[in-house]
């Protein structure tokens, strides 16, 4: 693993009044049309089973839903008279909050539900659970340890299962995360990311995305951390098939070098405590900071989906103008009700198409 870290040239700092004014930049509009896209009655468990058209559908009903709820301050009781079983085997602010709010917001009702509260695979087993929520509500958002449990409530369920997050995929952050990009930088195509952390299921979500999104992503995972061998696969023949580029490497600073995006994650997620200390070695020449961004481009940006530790990023970079960690948070409650919404109503975009 190269050691040497560039140093820093003023050249690539942003002023904080150029920053600021590249957050307030709205969507670019493009004339481009997607093909016919129709998800009502769809499950969403993971961005491998959706494609390039259908993930900027979701992006565009996510946006839509933004401007005319936040900025035009309209009331769309779209998924009034419906309600969402939310179970939570894993606890989460943002999921929660983005879910529960999201869908009250759209007139629907939402029930939270948590392992005390259902017998999920104890005393009942999923497939009667996935019965049960057919007939008593009409989607369910599920955060579960494994994602076999995901699986198992579609193959019984008759309304639409939401990954709220699984050991191997985290799809509803992904849609925020490229939410968040669109609006700081007007397009996603040619972006690229670099994903400097753990090869987890958050990365994942972002290797079956970006190629579809005509977006680059360079990977830096210490060794022993690798992303699941199947899903790089997978992800070699996307980048093939959409013309993008994809790098795995060792190496935190080639990852970083010529990048629009940082990205990290936590070192240790729930259910890992055990391995702390061990992970805290392991990772030691992954934190994100100022020099990690020397070698990126003039205008990197950094994403965090939160609960974010100081290991991961230090705070000259979480609370510089160039992090967008909270407006990223944000965007979890929008697109978390562009996709429910998708899911459940045949709901058409009110403002133009943004450009991809």
């Amino acid at each position: 693993m190269t050691t040497k870290i560039l140093a820093m040239k003023n050249s690539v700092f942003y002023g904080l009044k150029t920053l600021q004014s590249i957050h307030a930049r709205n969507f670019s509009i493009g004339a481009q049309a997607l093909g016919p896209v129709n998800l009502k009655g769809r499950s969403f468990l993971t961005l491998k089973d959706f494609s390039s058209d259908e993930i900027k559908h979701l992006l565009w009903v996510s946006s839509d839903l933004k401007h005319r709820i936040k900025h035009e301050k309209q009331y769309l009781p779209l998924l009034q008279g419906k309600s969402i079983a939310m179970i939570f085997e894993k606890r989460s602010t943002r999921t929660r909050m983005s879910t529960e709010t999201g869908f009250s917001l759209l007139g629907g009702h939402p029930c939270f539900l948590t392992s005390q509260d259902i017998h999920l695979g104890v005393n009942e087993s999923s497939t009667d659970t996935a019965r049960v929520l057919s007939g008593l509500s009409d989607i369910v958002l599920a955060r579960v340890n494994s994602h076999t449990t995901l699986e198992e409530l579609v193959k019984d369920a008759s309304i639409p299962i939401i990954n709220g997050l699984s050991d191997l995929y985290h799809p509803i952050q992904i849609l925020a995360d490229f939410l968040t990009l669109q609006e700081h930088y007007g397009s996603l195509s040619g972006l690229t990311i670099s994903w400097i952390g753990d090869g987890n299921n958050v990365l994942h979500s972002f290797m079956m995305t970006a190629a579809k999104l005509g977006v680059h992503l360079r990977v830096a995972t210490p060794k022993g951390y690798d992303p699941d061998s199947s899903i790089i696969q997978e992800a070699q023949r996307l980048s093939k098939q959409h013309g993008t580029q994809f790098l795995l490497t060792s190496d935190p600073v080639e990852a970083a070098r010529g990048s629009n995006v940082l990205v990290t994650d936590t070192w240790v997620s729930m259910g890992q405590e055990e391995e702390k200390k061990q992970r805290i070695k392991d990772f030691l020449g992954y934190q994100i900071t100022m020099q990690t961004g020397s070698v990126a481009k003039p205008d990197w940006t950094f994403l965090h989906c939160l609960p974010r530790k100081q290991e991961e990023v230090d705070d000259q970079v979480f609370y510089s103008p160039r992090s967008l960690v909270f407006p990223e948070a944000e965007n979890r409650k929008w697109t978390i009700m562009g996709l429910m919404v998708s899911l459940l109503t045949d709901y058409s975009p009110q403002i133009p198409m943004p450009r991809f």
